[in-house]
């Protein structure tokens, strides 16, 4: 499958900057092909920078990046009109939002109001401008980044806007001979600041995007996986643990990247470990805790695994 042999050309390049970042670039890939966008939570200096950077190399898309900050004004990031003096008329100036692969750090320090502006970005791949709609360039990937340790200026995303989010990846601390191998890489002369020294070589264009995405179409679900998703939905809705449970934007982000996810392994059709592997990532930030079960230490990948537990697995 075309999927397979990209995503194989991808990850061997990957490999030349990234160490021990396997499972947070694959589920990067399966957001990308399916046409979703993607939460880094970590804290600084896990690589997720560098991830996303790498990852727009190598699909020879547009870069940019916003560092959200409090002061951070919605105009900021998608434009404004301003009025030219010379020309004694108003002309766009198009913020970073007109991009490709928009890298959002820090997205949790600006206030609601701009962290809203990305939501019709995000939902239609368009922007409003003084009541102009602009269509934002193919494929849009938003990689939005959050510290999970440091909370004294930030603002909590509203539900809304994490509902936009297909995965929340989270970033951890590599083992240490994963941290030793990047130690010998960056004595060996290894910048992250200049990628071009370590030779990467684009693997996907536009038009590879697109048959990939004809091809994932074409994947077949079974009605088993489809009533297993919905079953997963309505148990965690009906879960003692939680407050709310996984609405039904995230049944249809979990059988959508569990076509993804069968492409990229090769299979023309959906199997239950495809929706296992893609259930924390596209439930943890879509369900709330009661305060009791954080208290215990649970949780929402736990509590997802326990509701994983209670639910028949098709044949």
């Amino acid at each position: 499958m075309v999927t397979q042999e990209i995503v194989a050309a991808i990850r061997r390049e990957a490999s030349k900057v990234l160490v021990g970042q396997e499972d947070p670039l694959t589920l990067m890939l399966v957001a990308l092909l399916t046409g979703g966008h993607v939460l880094l939570e970590g804290v600084p200096g896990t690589g997720k920078t560098l991830m996303a950077k790498t990852l727009a190399h190598l699909i020879q898309a547009d870069f940019k990046r916003i560092q959200f900050t409090p002061d951070l004004m919605p105009s900021d990031v998608i434009g404004t009109q301003v009025f030219d003096m010379h020309r004694s008329t108003f002309r766009l100036r198009k913020g970073p939002v007109f991009t490709q692969v928009l890298l959002g750090d820090e997205i949790n320090r600006a206030p609601a109001k701009t962290q809203s502006a990305l939501l019709e970005a995000m939902e239609e791949h368009q922007v409003t401008i003084e009541g102009h709609r602009l269509p934002l360039p193919e494929p849009f990937f938003v990689l939005a980044t959050q510290n999970p340790v440091e909370h004294e200026g930030t603002y909590p995303l509203p539900e809304a806007q994490l509902d936009r989010f297909l995965f929340k990846i989270v970033v951890e601390y590599a083992p240490q001979a994963i941290e030793m191998e990047v130690l010998h890489r960056y004595h060996r002369g290894f910048d992250a600041r200049h990628l071009e020294q370590a030779e990467l070589q684009p693997v996907m264009t536009p038009e590879a995007l697109t048959q990939c995405r004809e091809e994932i179409r074409g994947v077949q679900v079974e009605g088993g996986v489809i009533k297993y998703i919905t079953e997963i939905a309505q148990e965690s809705r009906k879960s003692q643990d939680l407050v709310l449970g996984g609405s039904p934007r995230a049944s249809i982000a979990l059988l959508l990247a569990s076509k993804t996810y069968a492409a990229m392994q090769g299979r023309p059709y959906v199997s239950p470990d495809d929706v296992k592997f893609l259930v924390r990532p596209i439930y943890r930030h879509r369900i709330l805790l009661k305060p009791e079960v954080e208290i215990e230490g649970l949780n929402a990948d736990t509590t997802m695994g326990r509701i994983l537990a209670r639910v028949e697995v098709p044949r």
